[in-house]
């Protein structure tokens, strides 16, 4: 009877183990909340909301009204109230046009804004208030504005494009489902006809960043909304700063690259409840000049005056990233004076014969991507005694972008690099000596110039100085990595001396005979591209993140230039670590670490001080907020932030509270920086077994680490 009993308990146990491990069958993915809820939470409270416009209209007295639905996203209908259905729901409503002639909307829902500190009253657009709802059908309802249809000069014209824009949340806090959101605008000619565009830019190209815009409380998630408010009428009474789209987005992504931020102005807007925002330490990670990073093409999005910044350059737009230029008098706009916008595509023709000329393009040339550059093309075709104790062989490719060769004279002096890094193993980088007189941890560079030898398509071979550990197992990785030198422009006034790189190879081979296997993906170039356009960083040397880890591995100091720090302090401090994940996470985590008290700086090259305390990263929050760095989806790939590195090398950091340092630990408390965050994540390593993350933490834990990042 006892056997019969432990027989059926374990029949339960594998059940359950089975059930468990089953992929879950939700509409909702790990990063949502409602995918943690039980079914039965999620079959009564539907998450979710979907705002949808059905229809708007404007009487002849002026009298505007909008036609909306209320739903999840099922389509099923939702109570505003919060009774028949969970959660109450708040909307608000926007009114503008296009007047004739002009390209902008005019908000008619607007409000007057004094200032306390500069007792000026300005009229600002905003939303309406004091209309009356109607409903007309389960979920769907009928609005009507107590703002009519008055412009602030001349008369309501019903053949001028207007727009009405409906915007909400849905409180589900009490579910623990968070609070949703959503948007939706209707544009229409009340007389009928083909609506005027007002189309520049689509909010999947501002997502590519922020992930979600979400402003003013989180409900403002779309750029045709956005630009119903953020119009040349609204000002900001407190600073006199005009809150138009066009400008104050170039401004708030030029940041410290303002000519007038740089000479002592803070770019700053004082909002809701005298809030202070504060743009001039931002930073943009893809460089401002890369304008179609922002302004992509129509056919990426869609939006179909995506070249207006391309063939329609105005005084207002382009100063207000020029903003040192005087067009009244011609001051910093080479002394000629320009009375309005009708000469400016005269001058500034989107691409002419060269680039830094007065074109667009031109003026906007990143030097390291000029067109003009031949290229570094490598590759690593092979590597030979590439067995534990020789020195390996390395045969590489060095060509230009026509596939012709490139020289290792061509690659010898001045700013010109190539070299050749290798690291093992792959199971995890870190810790593997190459010898006494190797002062990095964890890996060895060398140049292969001097002595590699090369055939005339641009082949060639290069053998180590250094043997890999004769105790080495599994799989060693050679990367590859390269520049040249270029001067622009050559002979003439604007000529430019700079350097580009080649994209990194990364080879891998073993070292036992045993099978090749690549090092664990847990980030992906593409996606740190997706904010930075093109990362290059050490001198336009390294770009991908296979050739990154060779060198940021877990033993990996700045100790080596520590020693000739551009300052004292830098020099007296500790070495800092740079394991990949604990530098990433600690640069992203950015102005956030002042909270805890915290500043990480690296010493490079040169002494170099770089100080990523104040890095201000994009992520929103639900709530509106910037800086979130929970969505861990924005840099890893196939949830690897669940993948704990557990029983993976320590990791060195001086600079740190303790050295060295458990692997998840260093991962996860150099974004959660807290002294009490810290000893949670000591108290649950024990220094015979190791760390103990997953079983709080793990996928299907109760504090999986998706569950708790998890915010929409």
């Amino acid at each position: 009877m006892r056997i019969r009993f432990m027989v059926l308990a374990l029949a339960a146990v594998a059940a359950s183990v089975a059930l468990s491990g089953a992929a879950k069958k939700t509409e909702f993915n790990v990063f949502d909340k409602a995918y943690y809820a039980s079914p039965a939470t999620v079959n009564f409270v539907r998450p979710g909301l979907i705002i949808k416009i059905v229809s708007a209209g404007i009487a002849q007295d002026g009298t505007i009204s909008v036609d909306y639905k209320l739903t999840d996203p099922k389509g099923l209908p939702l109570d505003p109230a919060g009774v028949t259905t969970p959660g109450a729901i708040s909307v608000s409503f926007l009114a503008a046009y296009i007047p004739q002639g002009q390209s902008q909307f005019v908000a008619y829902t607007t409000r007057p804004q004094t200032s306390p500190i500069t007792k000026v009253t300005a009229v600002q657009a905003g939303t309406d208030s004091g209309g009356t709802v109607k409903q007309v059908a389960d979920g769907e309802f009928v609005y009507t504005f107590k703002q009519k249809a008055v412009p602030p000069t001349g008369n309501y014209d019903p053949t001028a494009t207007h727009r009405v824009g409906v915007y909400g949340s849905r409180n589900l806090t009490e579910f623990d489902l968070g609070t949703n959101y959503d948007d939706d605008t209707l544009t229409w000619v009340p007389a009928g006809g083909t609506p005027a565009p007002r189309d520049v830019i689509r909010t999947a190209s501002c997502n590519k960043c922020h992930d979600q815009l979400a402003f003013h409380g989180g409900s403002r998630r779309s750029m045709e909304l956005c630009i119903m408010c953020h119009t040349p009428q609204t000002t900001d009474p407190d600073t006199g700063n005009t809150v138009d789209m066009k400008v104050f987005i170039h401004k708030i992504h030029m940041g410290s690259e303002l000519p007038s931020v740089k000479a002592g102005t803070p770019y700053q807007i004082i909002g809701y409840q005298q809030a202070v925002s504060d743009w001039s330490t931002v930073v943009l990670p893809s460089d401002p000049r890369r304008c179609s990073f922002c302004h992509e093409p129509q056919s990426v999005t869609g939006a179909t005056q995506s070249d207006a910044w391309l063939k329609n350059p105005t005084r207002v737009a382009c100063g207000s990233c020029h903003d040192n230029v005087n067009f009244a008098t011609g001051q910093n706009h080479v002394n000629l004076p320009q009375v309005s916008d009708n000469e400016c595509k005269n001058c500034h023709i989107p691409q002419g014969e060269l680039e830094f000329d007065a074109s667009i393009m031109g003026a906007h040339t990143v030097e390291t991507q000029s067109a003009t550059r031949p290229g570094l093309v490598l590759d690593i075709l092979k590597v030979d005694n590439g067995q534990a104790g020789k020195k390996p062989t390395v045969t590489f490719k060095a060509t230009d972008f026509k596939g012709n060769a490139v020289t290792m004279a061509q690659l010898t002096g001045g700013a010109n690099r190539l070299a050749l890094v290798m690291a093992g193993p792959t199971s995890d980088y870190g810790y593997t000596s190459f010898g006494s007189d190797v002062t990095t941890g964890g890996y060895v560079s060398e140049n292969p110039v001097p002595t590699a030898q090369c055939a005339g398509d641009g082949t060639c071979t290069y053998t180590f100085t250094h043997a890999i550990p004769a105790n080495a197992t599994g799989t060693y990785s050679i990367g590859i990595e390269g520049r040249r030198a270029l001067t622009l422009l050559a002979g003439t006034q604007q000529q430019i001396a700079t350097e580009y790189g080649a994209i990194n190879k990364v080879f891998n081979f073993s070292v036992d005979g045993s099978k090749v296997t690549p090092r664990r993906k847990v980030v992906d170039i593409a996606k740190c591209n997706g904010c930075h356009s093109f990362l290059s960083l050490h001198g336009e040397n390294r770009n991908q993140i296979e050739q990154c880890v060779l060198c940021h591995n877990p033993s990996e100091t700045d100790a080596i230039v520590r020693p000739v720090a551009q300052n004292a302090a830098d020099k007296a401090a500790p070495p800092q670590g740079v394991n990949f994940a604990m530098m990433i996470h600690k640069i992203h985590t950015g102005e956030k670490m002042q909270e805890d008290g915290a500043t990480y700086t690296i010493v490079g090259f040169g002494g170099s001080h770089n100080d990523f305390s104040d890095v201000r990263y994009p992520t929103m929050t639900p709530t509106g907020g910037v800086g979130d760095t929970a969505k861990c989806y924005m840099c890893h790939v196939n949830t690897s932030e669940a993948a704990f590195p557990i029983g993976k090398n320590n990791v060195t950091d001086p600079e740190g509270r303790f050295s060295p340092v458990p692997a998840t630990t260093s991962a996860c408390t150099a974004c959660h920086m807290s002294l009490s965050a810290l000893a949670h994540a000591v108290a649950q390593t024990d220094q015979r077994f190791g760390e103990s993350c997953d079983v709080c933490h793990g996928t299907g834990a109760d504090f999986d680490v998706d569950k708790v990042h998890a915010g929409k």
